[in-house]
């Protein structure tokens, strides 16, 4: 409705302004319903393409946690393998030792203090070292264990005499050395 321009109240609109109204009304609302109908098919394409990328990062991570879990597995499985081919050596010289018939005495210190020098050489190739502290260095209670205390002239605490080395890998203990500790006098 419109107002009276001669009193300002509400006037009665003739029919024809009416139809005018009500038409510019449905072309109004038909045209916010375009646009929300355009509004809507655009979020929805936008949410298949958000779904279809967290889709993507869902598959990418299920492969990439089964590449990780196949690379550990073959890690726990051929971790031995480099120490292994090592050792092969050592092995070899010892199958060589015992196939010589008579071999002197000498002949066979000889051969032993070679595969020796191999084992040795393995192991450090592989970080495996020798824990062999000498007498009166500090005892070092997380690479040695002390078997005893013995009467000694060296400083209380210290290693007075070794009994077995020790080995360590890559700094962690394989087994501790087993030393005497020189008693307090």
């Amino acid at each position: 409705m419109n107002q009276n321009p001669e009193n300002g109240l509400p006037r009665e609109m003739l029919p024809e302004e009416l139809e005018a109204a009500q038409a510019a009304n449905e072309a109004d609302a038909l045209a916010q319903l375009e646009n929300l109908q355009a509004e809507l098919a655009a979020l929805q394409a936008k949410n298949a393409e958000l779904a279809d990328q967290a889709l993507r990062a869902q598959a990418e991570a299920q492969n990439a946690r089964r590449r990780a879990e196949e690379e550990i597995a073959k890690g726990r499985k051929f971790a031995i393998e480099g120490f292994a081919a090592s050792l092969l050596p050592v092995l070899d010289s010892l199958e060589a030792a015992l196939a010589v018939e008579n071999a002197s005495s000498e002949q066979l210190r000889e051969g032993t203090e070679a595969t020796l020098r191999q084992l040795l050489s393995a192991l450090e190739r592989n970080k495996v070292l020798p824990v062999a502290p000498e007498p009166g260095s500090a005892f070092n209670p997380e690479q040695q264990q002390a078997i005893s205390m013995v009467p000694s002239d060296l400083p209380t605490n210290t290693v007075a005499g070794l009994l077995q080395k020790g080995y360590v890998i890559a700094d962690r203990v394989l087994r501790p050395a087993l030393v005497t500790v020189a008693a307090p006098q």
